[in-house]
């Protein structure tokens, strides 16, 4: 077995005992981003190779200092990284060169991984195509042609074509779900506030995006949540409950709620739903309940409140490049559509916003004293052609605006619940498709067993992209 296959627990175990060297894992990594990476192009400003070896030589020669000792780390090129760009698929960034890591970087660095570069994100992280002026695009490893998603696409792509053994990503609108799925890998949006954004300027007004984690095991995705999770004092919200326990436990006689496509509200590819529901048997099979559910709420006032909130936030984030002529003329389409939105809300729009996203809440609470998860497709079709910007038509239905397509993502988003993306199976053509398992807030950790419970009955991760 090559050393870049196990997952990230598996290779830890290694390294402690010694059987390989971080060295070794280093070379095995380098060497596969080698021969995989020029056709999948989804790492990106990678380190020096004598520099990364020579730090993989150190870590074999000093004590460990955490589980993540010795492994190799790609980081999203969202996320602050001391010495290594950070450009956000953006030109007006290309050549921005962080001081010091984000705190959740500076946390994986404290459990011992190597940071070896980036993974590639779409320009600011906006849409699900991961795309941009900088780096070109990623490529999905099971088929070339074809996206990977995003914005985490980079991070899933690596995963998928073990470049990565286990990687970050982020998620405001599906960016960790969505490329999950497309890749027949795990992303993890925990509960908002579970890991903590550094608190720079407003930490309250801003609740709609989080940091994650990726991985091709729940147990690997588990054990990098552990990593990230902090309890920040000067973060806003309850200190969510521990993640302790173990991850395997019985789920026989747990209830799941099928949401399909929301009563016909979102428009969904041909293909797509009968997949999943076909998979959800593997639930059935060991003894989980799972329903079909009418829509819970109505999706129109989900929508209204997310893409006022939506677009009050990426306002705010690219306020500075807004306000520089030079600068705003380089933002593209997405970016300016957004900041215009923005600029015109009112406070009494944003108001609104807010009471639409407090009665979800208040209806999810309700559906949690029924049901264990809510489960929906991570996507409303199959990956789209490289070629294109955006989806701008499913199963007949015009989508009015470049995200409209991934609206199936936005009712765990909005009130920011726990959502484990899960593969669910492949089309004819081999094509990835998910499930998102959406639990109540503050419960990621059951939300990870059902994950492990359907990985251990499923183990989607191991059929390996034909191309890798």
């Amino acid at each position: 077995m090559e050393i870049t296959e196990p997952g990230a627990v598996a290779l830890s175990e290694r390294l402690a005992r010694r059987e390989v060297s971080a060295e070794e894992v280093m070379t095995a990594t380098l060497d596969r981003i080698a021969r995989v990476n020029p056709s999948i192009n989804a790492i990106v400003s990678l380190v020096d190779g004598e520099a990364l070896l020579a730090a993989a030589r150190e870590a074999d020669a000093t004590p460990r200092r955490g589980w993540l000792h010795g492994i190799p780390i790609a980081v999203k090129d969202l996320a602050e990284t001391a010495g290594i760009p950070t450009t956000m698929g953006s030109p007006i960034l290309k050549d921005n060169v962080p001081a010091a890591d984000s705190g959740m970087v500076a946390r994986m660095r404290a459990a011992g991984a190597i940071v070896i570069g980036k993974t590639n994100v779409p320009e600011f992280g906006l849409g699900s195509h991961t795309t941009n002026p900088v780096f070109g695009p990623t490529r999905n490893p099971y088929d070339p042609s074809r996206t990977p998603g995003g914005s985490s696409g980079g991070a899933a792509a690596a995963l998928a074509a073990r470049m990565l053994c286990v990687a970050d990503g982020s998620d405001m609108m599906g960016s960790l779900r969505n490329p999950a799925g497309w890749c027949n890998v795990y992303g993890f949006r925990p509960t908002w506030g579970r890991v903590p954004a550094d608190p720079v300027e407003d930490t309250y007004l801003h609740s709609l995006s989080t940091d994650g984690p990726m991985g091709r095991t729940v147990e690997d995705v588990l054990a990098l949540l552990r990593t990230q999770a902090a309890q920040d004092p000067r973060w806003p919200g309850p200190p969510w409950p521990p993640l302790d326990g173990p991850l395997d436990v019985e789920v026989c006689g747990r209830r799941i709620a099928w949401l399909g496509d929301w009563g016909g509200a979102y428009a969904t590819e041909t293909g797509v739903l009968p997949l999943c529901e076909a998979a959800l048997g593997a639930f059935a099979d060991i003894g989980v309940r799972v329903e079909g559910l009418p829509p819970p709420h109505p999706a129109e006032s989900l929508w209204e409140s997310w893409t006022t909130l939506r677009s009050f936030s990426v306002a705010t984030r690219l306020g500075p490049f807004w306000a520089d002529e030079g600068k705003r003329a380089a933002l593209n389409a997405q970016a300016r559509w957004e900041v215009r939105r923005g600029r015109a809300l009112s406070a009494l729009d944003l108001q609104r916003a807010s009471a639409l996203r407090s009665a979800w809440l208040r209806r999810a609470v309700e559906l949690f004293q029924t049901f264990d998860a809510l489960v929906l497709p991570t996507a409303q079709l199959f990956p789209f052609d490289l070629s294109i910007a955006w989806p701008d038509d499913i199963a007949g239905r015009a989508m009015d605006t470049y995200h409209r397509w991934m609206e199936v993502v936005v009712p765990a988003s909005l009130i920011g619940l726990p959502a484990l993306a899960v593969p669910c199976g492949f089309d004819g053509r081999g094509l990835p498709m998910g499930l998102q398992i959406i639990g109540a807030p503050g419960r990621d950790l059951e939300v990870l067993r059902l994950g492990q419970a359907w990985h251990r009955a499923t183990g989607w991760p191991g059929r390996r992209p034909p191309t890798c």
